[in-house]
């Protein structure tokens, strides 16, 4: 499995398989992130079977899905507060990656804490960000 590293504490990974979850614990995994819907492609396992495996090997498992090219900003906002709240390290994935990845840097700003005051503002005037 390829594992990119945006940060010591965020990674992001294409498609995870049920059987993949015990070698991310291996590698020191505290928490997975899910970005794909279910049902998205075929042969894609359904986050549940991600989830438990995850659960077995003591790795929290999350699902915040995201429609490629449909990102928004309470998506970004979903994901920065899921990412302040869970364990790290972190892997998310969807199907290649790119949307994990996507929401890792348009929350920049909300982990940083530098847009607490502008964000409502930016939600009111923009329903999609990617």
């Amino acid at each position: 499995m390829s594992v990119r590293y945006l940060d010591q504490d965020f990674a992001v990974s294409a498609q995870v398989a049920p059987e993949a979850v015990s070698e991310l614990c291996s590698a020191g995994f505290a928490a997975i992130i899910c970005n794909r819907p279910d049902s998205e492609g075929d042969g894609q396992p359904a986050f549940a079977a991600v989830a438990g495996q995850a659960r077995a090997c003591g790795v929290e498992a999350h699902y915040l899905p995201v429609v490629p090219g449909e990102i928004t900003v309470r998506d970004v906002e979903a994901f920065a507060a899921l990412f302040a709240a869970a364990p790290k390290p972190i892997l998310a994935y969807c199907r290649t990656g790119l949307r994990a990845e996507t929401l890792w840097q348009l929350s920049a700003g909300l982990r940083d804490g530098e847009l607490d005051s502008g964000r409502q503002g930016s939600a009111q005037r923009c329903s999609k960000v990617v």
